[in-house]
């Protein structure tokens, strides 16, 4: 007889461990950690749970490269595992893509998006992997995978207002990270390279990353790893028909800052950075504590807010 009952526990964080690749699990409020996968290969980037489905999906860098940090091939992959890290699937297999970063889930739509850095693109593909479609291309690959302003990273949906929005964070370090917003289609007659509705939201941010909206509040929210004044650090402002306004930094200190996962029903914010640091910054007291340590660095999370106790 099955252990399992369908009792509601509190919410979960769902981690990405680039060293050894891994995906893990913690109760950030009783630092119970458990491995959910741990057989991966190359560098898990983005990270999306959906609990009613039971099913984990993330997207993989590919092959670390051997100098630097540019992933100029296309092995990149998006994959997916159910909770408790079984029926690992491989749902876009190298070739279709080049370096897909920060995932995000409309499963109303059963749909993924997500950015891909070196192959310059913002894509989206049904749950099953299919129907690879891109829907903005900021330039042709690999020719222009050098210019890194062209790098797209950090992706958040507003399906409601059927906007995406999307980070181009620029050279590191380099002051010159973009936000932009569009469409969450392709205007009619257009190409994912000659689309005309695209919006520059706010510029010359150190290095932007991540990206989360709170839909209540109408705040967008984005992590920035740039090593200059303002970077390395949790942003947030609010989102309005001309732009984001009241660019507000609400934490500084991390190193080098990549994933974040909201919880507006308790206040709160969880990061993550390449050091391995999983943080919670509670909004209403400003105080970032560190919660867990990764044995390796950390990039994409996720927060299942509640989950029965059959769900891990």
């Amino acid at each position: 007889m099955s252990n399992h009952t369908n009792t509601p526990q509190g919410g979960r964080l769902y981690i990405l461990q680039i060293e050894p690749p891994a995906i893990l699990s913690l109760d950030p409020d009783r630092g119970d950690i458990k491995s959910v996968i741990t057989n991966l290969t190359g560098i898990p980037d983005g990270i999306q749970v959906d609990g009613p489905g039971r099913t984990i999906y993330w997207t993989n860098m590919g092959r670390k490269p051997l100098i630097e940090e540019d992933f100029p091939n296309a092995d990149g992959l998006i994959e997916c595992c159910d909770l408790y890290g079984s029926k690992h699937e491989v749902l876009v297999d190298v070739g279709a893509i080049v370096t897909p970063k920060q995932l995000q889930l409309d499963a109303a739509n059963g749909l993924l998006y997500w950015c891909d850095r070196e192959g310059m693109a913002v894509i989206r593909c049904r749950i099953d992997g299919s129907e690879l479609t891109p829907i903005l291309r900021t330039g042709n690959w690999p020719e222009d995978t050098p210019d890194r302003l062209r790098h797209c990273v950090g992706i958040a949906l507003d399906t409601r207002n059927r906007h995406i929005y999307w980070t181009q964070k620029g050279p590191p370090d380099g002051g010159r990270g973009r936000i932009f917003r569009m469409g969450l289609t392709l205007p009619s007659g257009a190409k994912p390279n000659t689309r005309s509705d695209i919006k520059l939201m706010l510029d010359e941010l150190p290095e932007p990353i991540d990206l989360e909206i709170d839909h209540l509040s109408g705040h967008l929210y984005w992590t920035d790893r740039g090593n200059l004044p303002g970077g390395n650090s949790l942003n947030r402002a609010k989102i309005t028909r001309e732009g984001l306004e009241d660019h507000q930094v609400l934490a500084t200190g991390l190193l080098e800052g990549i994933g974040l996962a909201l919880d507006m029903e308790r206040r709160r914010i969880f990061l993550s950075d390449l050091s391995g640091a999983i943080r919670v910054l509670a909004l209403d007291s400003g105080n970032l504590t560190t919660i867990h340590q990764c044995s390796g660095g950390a990039t994409g999370l996720a927060y299942l807010k509640e989950q029965s106790k059959n769900w891990f």
